[in-house]
This record gives structure tokens, C-alpha cells and sequence, in this order.
């Protein structure tokens, strides 16, 4: 009996040390959460610049607009954007002053298109014969609508796009001029689509030389970079010569990604490799990832910007 009252008073021992460390813990979140409102609240510049940079990855690439939905609501500030590839597309829109609820409408239309997959046996024979596999006129037409007449010097946000010279291999970063055919040349898959042809240069999409855009960010004033980043993880073998060729620069992708990502300052990586580059079916799906991605790290992210940005707050206090 000696031995069950003891068990029993043993617990209330500890409760004033429990009730002491939530307190403290208690304590701890309702500072972060003053200084955080107050580090939001500063203009950038008096605080640290914060750029976002938008990975390619075809149609794990909507994953994006969860990741911006969700720094978004968090009242994270985004005051840079870069984009590669679909990471383009994305930013772009974002960037023009599109709604994020109007990028989602983008992606369920998008979910209707499909990429040719019944190349079969004929594959490679089409392959050699054909100038490009695919028409480019609904992803122009879709940029065209809205981005088009739009100038890069007009954006609600600051924007940077990456393509690559199809001739040369050289990276061409996009931050002035027309918006619509920076974001055409940087999403356009060499040997699906014809490169875009621009002042004496063929364009073809930036992922191949560079999948995440920090430099790109950086380029246009980010101090502090957030990276969103959809790897490849698809492991099984292409179907037909088109997606054999996509899967084949979405490898070299993830190639660049594993070296470029320690640029960032922080990283978010949804789970979206077991989507296909062309299943454009599944945008939907890959934003509600993006979006789970974000929020998971959401406070570690706000916990690295704000110690990145210790001398704004000090100066602030």
C-alpha cells in the first residue's frame, strides 16, 4: 500500500518543474511571434531581402503554388521570385499580381493536357522524322493570355527567369523586357517544343543548365534565398522515345539540384518525385504536396529568416 502511495505522489513531485518548462516554453513562442510581426512589418531592405526561387520539374513543378499558398498565409514575405522551367510559369504568374486561387485554376486546366504517349513502336521513327514531338500552342496560348504585353519592369514583384542558348549551352537570365517570351523560352523542353527564337538566340528551357534559380534570385536583389525544390525519383522504365527523352532531362535536373541546393538559404522539397515529368494530370496533386511541404517547415524557416535577420530586430528594438 506504502509502495502505491508513492507511486502516486511521485508525479506531483515534478508538476511545478513541468508547469515551469511550459511556462518558459510558453514564453518563448509569444516573443518569436512579437519579433516575427515585427520583422514582417519592416520594408525590405531594413530587413533582409527575401527571394523565392522556383525549381523546374514539368508537372511537379505546380507543387510550387502550395509552397507560395502556404508562405503566403503564414504572412512570410516574398519579395523576390525566380523561376525555371515550370518554376516559370508559376513565378510569373505570381509575380504579374495573378491570384494564387487563379494559378490553381491554371493547374486543373492544365491537368487536361496530355503529353503523346502512344509513340509504341513507332517511337524512334517519329522521333528522327519530326522537327519538335509536340505543338507548342497550348502552353503559348496559356502564357500569351496571361502574361502577354506584360514587361518584366511592370511586375508587382520582382521576377527572374532562366533559358538556356540551344546553340552555345550558355544560361540567359530574363529580368527586363517582355514577360511572355522570357517565360515561353525558359519552359521550353528542347526536343519537345522549337526553341524560342529572340534576339539572334534559340531559347530552350533553363532547367538544363540550372534547376533552381538562386543566382537568378540573387541577381535581382534576394539577400536571403528560399529554394523550392521537385526532384526526380521516378525510377522505373520510359514507356515509349518522348518520355525516355523527358525522364532523361529530368535526371539531369536532379543532378544539378543535389549541388545547387546548398546555395539556398533554406530549402523546401515536396514529396513529389513519384510524379512524372508529363503527368499533367496530377497538378492538383502535386500542389496539395508543395502545400504540405511548406507548412511542415514552416517554422524552421521562419526561425532561419529571423536569424539571418538578428541585426534588423536589434537595430529595431
Amino acid at each position: 500500500m506504502r509502495l502505491l502511495h508513492r507511486a502516486a505522489v511521485l508525479p506531483l513531485l515534478f508538476l511545478p518543474a513541468l508547469a515551469a518548462a511550459a511556462s518558459t516554453a510558453g514564453r518563448e513562442a509569444f516573443v518569436r511571434d512579437i519579433l516575427w510581426e515585427k520583422l514582417v512589418a519592416m520594408p525590405a531592405g531594413e530587413r533582409p531581402v527575401v527571394g523565392v526561387a522556383l525549381s523546374g520539374g514539368g508537372a511537379r513543378g505546380f507543387a510550387h503554388t502550395g509552397v507560395l499558398e502556404a508562405l503566403l498565409y503564414a504572412g512570410f514575405p516574398v519579395d523576390r521570385v525566380s523561376g525555371t522551367s515550370m518554376g516559370s510559369v508559376i513565378g510569373g504568374f505570381y509575380a504579374s499580381g495573378m491570384t494564387i486561387e487563379g494559378i490553381w485554376d491554371f493547374g486543373r486546366r492544365t491537368s487536361e493536357l496530355k503529353l503523346a504517349r502512344d509513340f509504341g513502336g513507332f517511337g524512334l521513327l517519329k522521333l528522327m522524322l519530326a522537327e519538335q514531338l509536340i505543338s507548342p500552342r497550348y502552353i503559348t496560348q496559356v502564357i500569351e493570355d496571361n502574361l502577354g504585353g506584360r514587361e518584366f519592369s511592370g511586375l508587382k514583384t520582382p521576377f527572374a527567369c532562366v533559358a538556356m542558348d540551344f546553340r552555345t549551352g550558355e544560361r540567359i537570365v530574363f529580368d527586363e523586357g517582355p514577360l511572355s517570351i522570357a517565360v515561353r523560352a525558359s519552359v521550353n523542353l528542347p526536343g519537345i517544343f522549337a526553341p524560342v527564337e529572340y534576339r539572334h538566340r534559340y531559347l530552350v528551357d533553363g532547367g538544363v543548365v540550372d534547376f533552381i534559380p538562386i543566382g537568378a534570385a540573387r541577381a535581382i536583389g534576394a539577400e536571403w534565398v528560399l529554394a523550392s525544390v521537385t526532384e526526380n525519383s521516378v525510377d522505373e522504365m520510359p514507356s515509349n522515345v518522348l518520355l525516355s527523352l523527358l525522364q532523361v532531362i529530368d535526371i539531369r535536373g536532379s543532378i544539378l539540384a543535389a549541388s545547387q541546393e546548398k546555395e539556398a538559404d533554406f530549402v523546401i522539397k515536396p514529396r513529389a518525385g513519384g510524379i512524372k515529368v508529363a503527368d499533367f494530370e496530377r497538378c492538383a496533386e502535386a500542389g496539395e504536396l508543395g502545400r504540405a511541404a511548406a507548412w511542415e517547415s514552416m517554422d524552421r524557416a521562419r526561425s532561419a529568416y529571423m536569424l539571418r535577420s538578428a541585426g534588423a530586430l536589434l537595430e529595431g528594438i
